[in-house]
């Protein structure tokens, strides 16, 4: 389990440094009159956070971490999913819009 730990730890870093650079894209566009969206991701998608920008979508994750450091090994396993599910949306997120600004 330590080192599905390690890899978490790896991965919210990384998730932070690329949320960094798209909330000031996301600044950016809202100061353009553009980006106008209620949150980045649907109520649906399993975050409990509804925000514009992906900070503390990466909040949520990191907070779901630490909870998940805290339990034991059975539910560990059991929660693992969820976790995975949401870092992986916004890495998908992350890339995609990244791809969108470059093309604009």
């Amino acid at each position: 389990m330590q080192e599905i730990h390690q890899q978490l730890q790896d991965t919210i870093q990384t998730l932070y440094r690329k949320s960094i650079d798209a909330d000031q894209a996301l600044d950016r566009l809202q100061q353009d009159q553009k980006g106008k969206f209620a949150a980045i991701f649907p109520a649906e998608a399993g975050f409990s956070t509804q925000a514009k920008r992906f900070g503390p979508y990466v909040e949520e994750v990191t907070r779901d971490w630490q909870a998940l450091k805290e339990t034991n090994e059975d539910e560990a396993k059991v929660a693992l999913p969820d976790l995975v599910k949401k870092i992986e949306m916004m890495l998908t997120t992350l890339a995609h819009f990244q791809a969108t600004l470059n093309k604009g």
